[in-house]
């Protein structure tokens, strides 16, 4: 085994917990890696929680915690950071890396986002710290009990060993947002990014009410998508399930919130180190 032994850190509570937990030395890591898909992409909070109370608390504790960002390595741009919403909004893409929904309701339309902008920037630093096959990083990922199932489709690569140290425990979400709390920490926001199409609908109805500058974003980069598909000739794709522009689809949360309430159970969101796994 390699002398890495890492937390693969989303921002959410259950990552979170495992940073708190390795301070405690109950299990084993001393650095936490953070990807960041973008500040013009990842929920403020969620920055603002890594980089002003997890990171220098878990720093007086003996436990590092990395911010990695994307850069590209080839060509003209090499160097250059590059984030999920500059890829989907750069003039003339036709990327579109995140999971958006046709007019028809069913599963979001394929994605790019996860291995692109987060498991392939960890595995980058792995490979550069000495990760390889033969010495492979252990790799702590924040997957708790009542999402086990999440812990089957993360795709393991040969440089590293995965293990799911809240699944070995039998910790539950709930759990971990009392061990933050234990540890005097405030509970994280929830992680993702604020366009993310994965979201509950409640979400981007309480985005709506609360940060009404990044839901009024996230429409407009849903009509700018829209309008490189009109002129494609492609039908157009959405944010949500319901067929429509955000701002048709969602309102304020006050007034959506009992309405969505069937479809809460269907959200996958990037609040842990991978996401979707």
């Amino acid at each position: 085994m390699s002398n890495l032994s890492v937390i693969s850190y989303g921002g959410g509570v259950q990552s979170t917990a495992l940073v708190v937990l390795a301070t405690q030395d109950i299990i084993d890591a001393d650095i936490a890696l953070f990807a960041n898909v973008g500040d013009d992409s990842e929920f403020p909070d969620t920055l603002d929680y890594v980089r002003n109370v997890i990171t220098p608390w878990a720093a007086e504790r003996g436990v590092k915690v990395h911010e990695l960002k994307k850069r590209m390595i080839r060509g003209d741009r090499k160097g250059e950071i590059e984030t999920v919403y500059s890829r989907l909004t750069r003039p003339g893409s036709k990327s579109i890396p995140i999971p958006l929904r046709g007019s028809e309701i069913g599963k979001p339309s394929n994605r790019s986002c996860t291995t692109d902008f987060k498991i392939k920037v960890v595995g980058r630093w792995l490979k550069t710290h000495g990760a390889t096959a033969e010495n492979q990083a252990s790799v702590a990922i924040g997957i708790s009990v009542d999402e086990y199932q999440r812990a089957t489709s993360k795709i393991t690569e040969d440089y590293e060993s995965v293990h799911y140290p809240l699944l070995d425990m039998r910790i539950s979400r709930a759990e971990c947002a009392e061990i933050l709390r234990g540890a005097g920490l405030p509970v994280p926001p929830k992680s993702a990014c604020y366009f993310c199409p994965l979201a509950r609908p409640s979400r981007f109805a309480e985005l709506r009410r609360d940060r009404p500058d990044l839901f009024l974003k996230a429409a407009d980069l849903e009509a700018l998508l829209n309008n490189r598909r009109h002129g494609q000739g492609k039908d157009p794709l959405y944010l949500t399930r319901f067929g429509k522009p955000l701002t048709e689809a969602i309102p304020v949360a006050q007034d959506a919130l009992f309405g969505f309430d069937e479809y809460g159970m269907d959200t996958d969101e990037c609040d842990e180190g991978y996401c979707f796994v």
